[in-house]
């Protein structure tokens, strides 16, 4: 901190005389002239003041005079005023009271002058300076300091409004120790603040008493910070005290500041409530192998968090952000150390056959050069498009399944292959579809409504142990279903309902689904028009948490319901249909692949908790959520609260919306998931763990959607669902799709999961032109690019944008065939695909995230991980390192920020697969390229919702960006591909906005309930010291605090006033006296002077 030297000679020469003065005369002078040099300057005076021993000067000037026999208040006045001003500022103020016995002294004074309305204000206002420190604090009351202070806070009046506050402030200081709130709550002051407030809310008419109002909430949110202190406050009245009181203050313009801080409160005070659940567990439980449970094990030790302070998890998280903060990793030569191989070197030739390409002979191109329709490229699709027939009847496909064993080549062990197919084909159950079956009164026909309904053994054989039905039952429902695909069915590219069907009945879940969605069967197009964001109606949070605090104090009011339960078999599809069909409520299902429902509480008429599962095998990762909804009202607006959410902000709270999918829509032509929902907001609530074993915080989403229809059936997501069925049913489209002269398609299969299902690779190139040698090298010697998606279940998004990369690269498209003779495509379009069809949000069965598992996969529990690992191992050691193109994307994609893009290594994400094929493989272009759920901030996108088009669109461009990375950059940027994709030269030269690390920006409203309350904007402690000091003098000997000084307050009460630091400590001809009668003595004081406010020599 800089400073002249003839400055700090002058402070220098201020303090030694200030210590060393004994007359009052000079005293107050050094005082007076002290307060001019601090008042003229800013705070960095202050500061420097404070480097030089000013604090602790004042402290020893205070002791000393105050410790006399008979204390001179004609100095110690100004001097509490100038020491409250400077150790507002000292950091260590309470530490050096009490180490100069500054503390008592203090406290001593206030209790002898506390009818002395200036000496009181003074007093209180150093106390409130010294409770910065904790130790400081607790000295106080233990002494009895908050008896003497929450005594001069008196009931309403407009009297002594400085020393009103004072005193308030003071008390709310003193809270900063945990011993100060116990005795606080010990005492029954609460009850005692409690009714200060509302004696000051219903008497302050003309609202000139803001400030004290608000000065009260401050102190309660203080009191409240651990849960002893708000059950007394619960106990007391103050929820519903609170409540009626901001629904009184949001009738009069002006009262935001008090509305706030009683929501905040009210908030944290709402009793922390149980998820109602039997256990925090996932409801899905899967035998890992090796484990002799199927749960991993958890910590089970209580959670004592209701007897931490909201303080302690502040201080938690800030030190869980500034461990992430510090988690760059910056030693670059660490970073390009090249890792020893995972597993040994003789493993890696299994991997061969994942390239086909290399070993094909293409003898059809000796054939013919006339297009035909592809064949399955593997047994398993041979079985699935010839055994399972929508119109074959379950004899037909028992009898297939024996004679068509699947025999893929697999990257795993053979045995383990073999295993896990048989699983798969043996007596695999047929599907139904329940919108079609059970909701007749939407389709306009009637049918006998009969579900298969299968139990399904601890390992995931549900599929295995379907009863033998008769096959005629079969073909009524087959016929049904042609008939209304006949009628209604839309054109959708790339979709065949039939075979979806046929791919479904393959798929392994834990609990054996037996119902198809009908979103996934139907299929879907994308509405005709763009979905803009919804701007947010303001105070909508405030709205919701309102209603959510009459759920506590009118509990008569609540139906508390349980009207959908994933764990209870009497909410079974069939079962509850037919026990619900004269109740009013609304009907949920989520058993399907992909859904997450786990529970759904009736709560008000139009009201619904709903509640999530969580990830298979754990009690975490709680955010995707897909369920059918049915039994509705038209044009009646229903909400609901998805209650245990666990990111700390979503893009809800930013214009995002989730998605609806008609059926009824569907079947008059217009089968579309569109953006739906008003209302929206998202926010922590007041849940807790169903079994209170781990601290979680819980948010809710909260939404309202109004039905266009009544009886409709409606599916609702977080974002666009895209199931493993779909992906599996949308690449034997494609390969049906491709000309084999000219594509070269092939999928194979990488290995099996935990659970049975094939994990599938996908190679995609251009056929030579012959089976000459030059046409023939020039493709066996084509780079790879790999590419990999949905990782994390819940990110749907990354699927749409795969299936458009798919779509293009298996096109006629002029760059997709240039892309096509200049790489390799190899393409895993689904890491986790237990996940997927479970349904969880980041996890796969093994309850861990796969991208996290990219170091040392476990072969074991994580298949899909360690094969895609060893197959990259293996391009590499036949060199054939892959590209796996962020400038050129920036360009030519409307939704792509390069600006935006992180080329950050950090140690939390070190077993990520960027960072891992990078250190590990050396591929020097190794991306994640991340999607929105919401929306673009930019380009000509801005402001709208991102929909399928768009997020296929975003595939399309990624494949156009990867012309920048090919050799023969003469040849594929000429003109016919520069004017296809709108190619220019000035790729530089775009601008996108600037990276930012967070997600989300700052929410309008407070996601989180604030801890504490801030201070009123305008107001500070130089402002009310000076305020207080401009005051004329009055007879001290009348009444007292509370009954004096109505004349100086009126006209200012409630009144912002502006923070300064000008002089008040004396009247300026005082002021003038005191630096003529230092500029005397200046010979005294080594020749330094005083002059407008400088110090000179």
């Amino acid at each position: 901190m800089a400073a002249s030297p003839r400055t700090s000679i002058g402070f220098e020469v201020l303090l030694s005389a200030l210590k060393n003065e004994g007359d009052v005369e000079s005293t107050l002078n050094i005082l007076n002239v002290l307060d001019e040099l601090l008042s003229a300057g800013t705070d960095r005076r202050i500061h420097y003041l404070i480097s030089k021993g000013g604090s602790e000067a004042l402290l020893s000037v205070l002791v000393n005079t105050g410790l006399s026999f008979c204390p001179n208040y004609t100095v110690l006045l100004p001097l509490l005023h100038l020491l409250a001003k400077v150790g507002h500022r000292d950091s260590r103020i309470g530490l050096k009271a009490e180490e100069t016995g500054a503390v008592l002294l203090t406290l001593n004074l206030l209790k002898h002058n506390a009818k002395h309305v200036k000496m009181a204000a003074a007093c209180l206002w150093v106390i409130e300076v010294f409770s910065s420190s904790v130790s400081a604090a607790n000295v106080i009351g233990e002494n009895h300091g908050l008896d003497v202070i929450f005594h001069l806070i008196p009931q309403y009046t407009t009297k002594n409004l400085h020393t009103i506050k004072a005193a308030i402030n003071a008390f709310t200081a003193l809270l900063c120790s945990k011993a100060n709130v116990c005795s606080v709550i010990s005492k029954g002051y609460i009850s005692g603040l409690l009714h200060l407030y509302e004696d000051w809310h219903s008497k302050d008419t003309q609202h000139t008493a803001i400030e004290i109002r608000h000065m009260l909430l401050r102190c309660l949110h203080k009191v409240t910070h651990n849960n002893p202190g708000r059950q007394a406050f619960i106990s007391k009245g103050g929820l519903r005290l609170l409540y009626h009181t901001t629904q009184t203050d949001l009738l009069i313009k002006g009262l935001e500041s008090l509305i706030e801080p009683s929501v905040q409160l009210m908030r944290k005070c709402l009793p922390k409530t149980p998820l109602p659940l039997t256990s925090d567990q996932s409801a899905y439980t899967f035998l890992l192998p090796g484990r002799a449970h199927a749960v991993p094990d958890v910590d089970m030790a209580p959670d004592n968090s209701s007897e931490e302070s909201d303080d302690d998890d502040a201080d938690k998280q800030q030190a869980e952000s500034k461990d992430y903060d510090d988690d760059l990793e910056t030693d670059v030569n660490r970073l390009c150390l090249r890792p020893d191989l995972d597993r040994p070197i003789e493993l890696l030739p299994q991997y061969g056959h994942l390239c086909p390409e290399l070993s094909h002979d293409f003898k059809e191109l000796n054939l013919s050069s006339e297009p035909e329709e592809s064949s399955p490229s593997s047994d398993e699709e041979a079985v699935l498009l010839n055994t399972f027939s929508p119109h074959s009847t379950r004899m037909d496909r028992k009898k297939g399944d024996s004679n068509n064993e699947l025999s893929t080549s697999s990257s795993g062990s053979q045995s383990e292959t073999e295993t896990s197919t048989k699983e798969n084909t043996t007596g695999a159950a047929q599907l139904e579809t329940p919108d079609v079956l059970c909701h007749s009164s939407i389709l306009g026909c009637r049918t006998t409504v009969r579900e298969l309904r299968v139990e399904a053994t601890p390992g995931l054989k549900g599929n295995e142990q379907v009863e033998e039905q008769e096959g005629g039952e079969e073909f009524p429902h087959c016929t049904m279903i042609d008939m209304l695909l006949k009628r209604h069915g839309a054109c959708i590219p790339h979709h065949e309902p039939q075979l979806y069907r046929a791919v479904a009945t393959q798929t392994k879940s834990i609990p054996g689904f037996s119902i198809l969605p009908f979103p996934d069967f139907w299929g879907h197009v994308p509405p005709a028009r763009h979905e803009p964001m919804v701007p947010r109606k303001p105070n909508i949070q405030r709205q919701k948490v309102f209603e959510d605090v009459q759920r506590f104090l009118n509990t008569a009011d609540i139906i508390n319901q349980v009207v959908y339960d994933l764990e209870d078999s009497s909410f079974s599809l069939s079962l509850f249909v037919s026990l619900q069909c004269l109740s009013d409520s609304l009907r949920f299902f989520s058993n399907f692949e992909c859904g997450n429902l786990r529970k759904a509480v009736h709560i008000r008429r139009y009201e619904y908790d709903l509640i999530l599962n969580a990830d298979a095998n754990c009690s975490q990762h709680t955010q995707w959520f897909y369920f059918e909804v049915s039994n509705m009202v038209a044009d009646v607006p229903y909400r609901f609260n998805v209650i245990n959410c666990e990111k700390s902000n979503s893009q809800f709270n930013y214009g995002m919306q989730p998605v609806l999918y008609s059926v009824r829509e569907a079947l008059e032509g217009r089968p579309h998931w569109t953006r739906t929902g008003t209302e929206i907001c998202y926010f922590r609530n007041h849940f807790c763990p169903a079994q209170g074993r781990r601290k979680t915080n819980f948010y809710t989403l909260t939404f309202t959607i109004t039905f266009k229809h009544n009886e409709d059936v409606c599916y609702v997501a977080y974002h666009y669902p895209y199931t493993y069925s779909a992906m599996k049913a949308h690449l034997n489209v494609l390969q049906k799709s491709v000309d084999p002269a000219i594509v070269f398609f092939r999928q194979q299969i990488l290995c099996s999961t935990l659970a049975g299902n094939l994990c599938p690779v996908v190679t995609i190139t251009a056929c030579p032109a012959s089976r000459a040698w030059k046409d023939m090298h020039q493709l066996r010697n084509r780079p790879c690019i790999v590419l990999t998606s949905r990782v994390h279940p819940g990110e749907s998004n990354a699927s749409w944008v795969m299936k458009g990369t798919l779509e293009f690269l298996c096109s006629s498209d002029l760059v997709a065939q240039c892309l096509r003779e200049a790489f390799v495509f190899k393409i895993i379009p689904m890491l986790n695909p237990d996940g997927v069809i479970n349904g969880t949000n980041r996890c796969d069965l093994n309850s861990k995230d796969l991208n996290r598992q990219w170091c040392k996969p476990d072969p074991i529990l994580s298949p899909t991980i360690y094969h895609t690992k060893g197959f990259l191992y293996y391009l590499n050691s036949i060199g054939r390192t892959p590209l796996t193109i962020p400038k050129t994307l920036d360009r030519i994609s409307p939704a792509f920020s390069f600006n935006s893009c992180n080329y950050l290594v950090e140690k939390s994400r070190s077993a990520t697969a960027r960072v891992v094929v990078w250190r590990e493989m050396g591929v020097l272009r190794s991306y994640t390229m991340e999607s929105t759920y919401n929306g673009c901030d930019q380009g000509i996108y801005k402001g709208l919702q991102t929909g399928t088009r768009e997020l296929q669109e975003m595939g399309v461009k990624f494949c156009h960006s990867l012309l920048s990375v090919t050799k023969d950059m003469k040849a594929l940027y000429d003109r016919r591909l520069s004017n296809h994709i709108g190619l220019d030269h000035n790729i530089l030269d775009h601008k996108s906005h600037n990276f930012f690390e967070d997600d989300e920006p700052p929410c309008v409203e407070e996601i989180e309930y604030s801890t504490n309350c801030p201070t009123l904007k305008g107001t500070d402690l130089d402002s009310d010291i000076n305020s207080n000091m401009a005051i004329e003098d009055e007879d001290e000997d009348g009444d007292g605090i509370g009954q004096r000084g109505a004349k100086q307050q009126q006209g200012s009460i409630g009144v912002l006033q502006q923070s300064n630091m000008k002089s008040c400590l004396f009247p300026d001809s005082i002021g003038q006296a005191s630096i003529k009668t230092l500029i005397e003595k200046r010979n005294k004081c080594q020749g330094v002077s005083i002059v407008n406010g400088q110090i000179t020599s």
